[in-house]
């Protein structure tokens, strides 16, 4: 097989066997490669969104704990929070719901 005729189809800057090899290899990397650098844009997106839900659920605990300590330490907020949340009531009173549509 003659390669030399098949040369003067081939661009002359791939050519060159360092050319080729880097081209070759950036091909590689960007598109082939398991870790290539469109997965790694994807993990670094999905990064930043895990670290915006982090800061969302860590001011959400803390939003959390003063409710907490408001009603474990105030009885009237507990009674107030217990009626309106989950409808309980005293023994001598009765409970009306009304269900709006």
């Amino acid at each position: 097989m003659n390669i030399n005729k098949y040369k003067k189809y081939i661009p002359a800057f791939l050519q060159n066997k360092f050319i080729f090899t880097l081209l070759l290899s950036l091909i590689w990397i960007t598109f082939i490669d398991s870790n290539d650098w469109i997965s790694r844009a994807k993990d670094l997106y999905h990064i930043k969104q895990l670290e915006k839900d982090k800061a969302f659920y860590i001011e959400k605990i803390a939003q959390d704990k003063i409710s907490y300590n408001e009603l474990h330490f105030d009885k009237n907020k507990l009674e107030k929070f217990s009626r309106e949340k989950y409808l309980m009531k005293k023994k001598d009173e009765d409970l009306f719901i009304i269900v709006e549509y």
